[in-house]
């Protein structure tokens, strides 16, 4: 956590624009204390933050304390969130909402579009917050595909996946091998439509 806060710091010397989203598990935050970690983020320069284990039930011990900093607490909603349950989801949601765009683990197989289609006019119908889809984007084309239909596109497996793949080249190698694969990814997204790439 202290090497994560310190990369936002650094980034932030740099870059005071670009928002910065933190995603991960809640029990890191525990352990290290949902205030003092809420604090700590909106020190270093975090705008948002994502934690994937933490319900809307249960999620007032962050959001609390996070809201008073103006972190935004981002939500999921997934294929299987239904309409009183995205009621449930969008109270309390700020920032954006993240579509998972399919069931079943990160990295394993690909959305259909149709179906991202629909889920997305049924969650703007309710709420105005951007939506950024994930899971099953690997690739430019299916980046610049959700782009076209989505607020934003989020890669997160195929960069994890460059990195397992270029190990053998040293640091160096795999910054340079991801930064190529970003830069495909906003290459392949820069539309009108104004979608940007997450990661």
């Amino acid at each position: 956590m202290n090497r994560t806060l310190e990369l936002v710091r650094a980034f932030r010397k740099a870059d005071s624009k670009t928002p910065v989203v933190l995603m991960g598990y809640y029990n890191p935050i525990h352990i290290r204390g949902a205030e003092r970690f809420a604090r700590e983020a909106a020190d270093a320069g975090v705008d948002g933050l994502l934690v994937v284990d933490l319900p809307p039930e249960e999620d007032g011990v962050l959001r609390e304390p996070a809201g008073k900093l103006g972190l935004d607490v981002i939500r999921l909603v997934t294929p299987t969130t239904h309409d009183a349950r995205l009621m449930r989801v969008l109270d309390g949601a700020s920032g954006y909402l993240y579509y998972v765009s399919i069931t079943g683990v990160t990295g394993t197989k690909s959305f259909a579009e149709d179906d991202v289609k629909a889920a997305l006019a049924r969650i703007r119908k309710a709420s105005p917050l951007p939506v950024a889809v994930g899971f099953g984007i690997k690739t430019p084309s299916q980046a610049a595909q959700i782009a076209r239909i989505a607020d934003a596109a989020v890669v997160g497996s195929a960069i994890v996946t460059v990195v397992a793949e270029h190990q053998k080249d040293g640091r160096d190698g795999i910054v340079k091998a991801v930064t190529e694969l970003c830069r495909t990814l906003a290459d392949s997204i820069h539309t009108p439509s104004g979608a940007k790439v997450g990661a």
